[in-house]
């Protein structure tokens, strides 16, 4: 098997969280604590993902952050935009909130703002990926904006894979990046209910590291490697080590060149 280093690839991660100076170190601290792991890193600021994606040569990183409230939506989508502006090898993907009372009109300065996408997570939101709610979302960008959304907790009943199977044919048109290879722990559930598509891949994160190297690349497989995207889940894990394992997976040099930036570059068209 031939062995590879981060250093020969060109690389977008398609999946990291950044936080404003004064509330990083807490809401670092609060991811880490409803998932009951030990983060990786303790302050989910941008130059700390910036220093860590430097030791891969990250080209290009997807940062978001969740609203937990609509009256987050406007502050965190002009954070985020800043953040673009500052530093142009970030890839902005915005926040929305099913309660918020003029998503169309957000999904319009989201764009504006030349944002390129939207981040949701249904169980820090507390809001199916299947409900009227986030219905509300789906309508207003399809066909406009991709949308990343967290997967399969199996603690709670909100981003089931068979949910967004659901969403997947009321929204035909809707671009999805499904995080977590479609499942954070629920891969079992993801490998029967979900299927790459036009419209459709999945994440690496929080996922390849979280289970054997065998069922990684079954679920790889499964999905296809023109479909699966590299991705840190920053602050929650090392970019190094994430990348690493991966590399670790035994793929052609040609499909590592897919999984971290290829499929990348094709699903946000750029």
């Amino acid at each position: 098997m031939e062995q590879f280093t981060p250093q020969e690839f060109e690389i977008y991660d398609m999946h990291a969280h950044i936080f404003p100076h004064k509330i990083s170190e807490k809401a670092t601290e609060s991811i880490g604590k409803f998932y009951d792991i030990n983060m990786h890193y303790s302050i989910g600021e941008t130059e700390r993902l910036l220093a860590a994606e430097a030791m891969i040569g990250t080209k290009r990183t997807l940062v978001c952050s969740v609203a937990t409230s609509p009256k987050q939506v406007t502050s965190i989508n002009n954070f985020i935009k800043d953040e673009c502006d500052k530093h142009p090898e970030l890839i902005g993907f915005a926040a929305l909130h099913g309660d918020y009372e003029d998503i169309p009109g957000e999904v319009d300065r989201i764009i504006s703002m030349g944002l390129h996408g939207i981040k949701l997570h249904a169980d820090f939101q507390k809001t199916a990926i299947d409900s009227p709610k986030s219905y509300k979302i789906y309508e207003a960008i399809e066909g406009r904006l991709p949308v990343l959304v967290h997967m399969g907790d199996y603690r709670h009943d909100y981003s089931h894979p068979t949910m967004l199977a659901k969403v997947l044919r009321d929204f035909p048109k809707l671009k999805v990046l499904a995080s977590h290879l479609g499942g954070f722990a629920a891969w079992d559930e993801a490998e029967i209910a979900l299927h790459a598509s036009e419209n459709v891949r999945f994440d690496t994160s929080s996922a390849i590291g979280m289970m054997s190297p065998e069922r990684a690349v079954r679920l790889i497989r499964h999905y296809g490697t023109d479909y699966c995207m590299f991705g840190t889940d920053f602050p929650m894990w090392d970019p190094k080590k994430e990348a690493q394992t991966l590399l670790s997976f035994g793929f052609t040099r040609e499909e590592y060149q897919r999984i971290f930036s290829e499929n990348a570059k094709e699903f946000l068209g750029i």
